[in-house]
């Protein structure tokens, strides 16, 4: 229970706990001024008995001498009459008290009306604090000797009473301090914590991607040392992002390159080295059958292998250099890669693909690298996957047009299969990773995941055309980030 009070209290918010903090400490003032208060009262109450015990036995001692002095016997002593006159207070008790011990004259003044009995609780507590039952005795003296004490108390109830009253006055002014300080106190806290909503979205920016986004200037001087330290983390992630994308570009783009300097030499050497052998196969069929019949079977066999090689080249230069995407088109490209595929199957694995959009704008690097980033994708799919269906799925997406940025959109590829669930040779294999690398540089993303009616569905998102700028400044207006 301890624990889930904990973690609701770690999980609150800042006002909140900032305001309770300041809440508590505010009652343990409270409470600590009252307890200073009633202390302070009860040492005034003890020294006013103790003054008029004082004034008691200096005026018995005073009617004692006078008795002595006029030697009248009709004059009455103690005389607490004219005493209580004078310093009577509610609740006030005073006697006389001989060395015998027994009183001989006791004066007491009843409670005030006003004064309501306290609770029983608070009586209790209060007597068990200050014990304001105790009493001031003080010797009267005659001649040098002492004849008697002058006794004072103060009936407990009565100290109660009034402790109890001046408790209940503090009491009303903390039922009303205290909400009044919650309110101006979460007010306050809420007003200056207000940025952190700001430094929330700029994180949330940089979460999803946007690091162009910026935080403002702060009144407050921490939050201008978080905005300055966040800035400069949003500015070195993204001339990061930006050194990373370029660098991924070049190296693709060599990539690309030594695939197009492998093509042409594969072709030039490899092929025309095997148009040979075909041919050097055919001459010495001839030769064989006009002298040696029996090699007819080698010279074919020969032939029969290097055709079979010489379709294999062709399907690896295909995919070392595949067709002019800038020349064709991303669709026509992409339906004569899905025809590939169906051709080279033989009906095992049903390819397919669904279009959708304008595909005739977009630029060419970003063409041609959607269709690598395809042609792997499928590949991967009817190697690893030992897929029966391929789909793949290619839509341009248009989004609302920004001021000053021209059109703003995405391109959406994914390539749903049939085959084996999020296999492992599939995810971590080297082909996944140089789509990754290919998104990343086009500043999108990648996700390979399970689908939902079994087999994997690999997706990329990627933007055709967005101002980083506007669009992070849009994000820290709304407090949301497109994912």
């Amino acid at each position: 229970m301890w624990t889930f009070a904990n973690s609701r209290f770690a999980n609150s918010d800042l006002k909140l706990r900032l305001t309770l903090r300041v809440t508590a400490v505010a009652a343990l003032c409270f409470a600590a001024i009252s307890a200073l208060f009633l202390f302070d009262a009860d040492r005034s109450v003890h020294a006013r008995i103790d003054a008029i015990a004082e004034t008691t036995a200096r005026t018995l001692a005073l009617q004692q001498s006078k008795m002595q002095w006029v030697n009248n016997p009709r004059f009455e002593t103690p005389d607490l009459d004219n005493i209580a006159a004078a310093v009577m207070i509610p609740g006030l008790c005073i006697a006389y008290r001989a060395n015998s011990g027994e009183i001989l004259q006791s004066f007491c003044n009843g409670a005030q009306s006003e004064n309501r009995s306290p609770p029983a609780a608070f009586a209790m507590l209060y007597r068990n604090l200050f014990d304001p039952g105790n009493e001031a005795a003080r010797p009267v003296l005659s001649r040098g000797a002492k004849v008697g004490e002058a006794v004072v108390w103060v009936d407990p109830l009565v100290i109660a009473a009034d402790a109890w009253r001046e408790a209940g006055r503090l009491t009303a002014v903390l039922a009303i301090a205290l909400p009044l300080l919650c309110l101006f106190v979460y007010a306050a806290l809420a007003r200056a914590l207000r940025p952190t909503a700001l430094i929330r979205s700029g994180l949330e920016c940089i979460a999803a991607g946007d690091l162009a986004a910026r935080l403002p200037p702060f009144d407050l001087a921490e939050l201008s040392a978080i905005r300055d330290v966040f800035n400069q983390l949003a500015e070195g992630l993204g001339t990061a992002l930006a050194q990373r994308q370029e660098l991924t570009r070049r190296l693709i783009a060599l990539q690309d390159d030594e695939r197009q300097h492998l093509a042409r030499e594969l072709h030039d050497e490899f092929g025309q080295s095997l148009a040979a052998i075909r041919a050097l196969a055919a001459s010495a069929r001839q030769g064989a059958a006009q002298d040696c019949s029996s090699l007819l079977p080698e010279c074919d066999g020969i032939a029969r292998i290097a055709t079979d090689m010489m379709e294999a080249l062709r399907g690896a230069l295909f995919r070392l250099r595949p067709p002019d995407v800038e020349e064709l088109g991303l669709a026509a490209s992409l339906e004569g890669l899905v025809a590939g595929w169906n051709g080279r199957s033989r009906g095992q694995t049903r390819f397919e693909i669904s279009l959708s959009g304008d595909f005739e704008s977009l630029p060419a690097a970003l063409s041609a690298n959607l269709y690598r980033i395809a042609q792997e994708a499928m590949t991967n799919a009817a190697k690893h996957a030992e897929a029966t269906r391929v789909v793949l799925h290619l839509a341009v997406r248009d989004a609302q047009p920004l001021p000053g940025a021209g059109a703003c959109g995405d391109i959406e590829l994914a390539v749903d299969d049939d085959g084996r669930a999020a296999d492992p040779t599939v995810k971590s294999g080297m082909g996944l990773l140089g789509m990754r690398e290919r998104v990343a540089a086009l500043g999108g993303r990648l996700t390979f995941a399970a689908g939902q009616g079994g087999g994997s569905v690999l997706r990329a998102v990627i933007p055709i055309v967005a101002s980083q700028t506007l669009r992070s400044e849009q994000c820290l207006a709304s407090s949301e980030c497109a994912a």
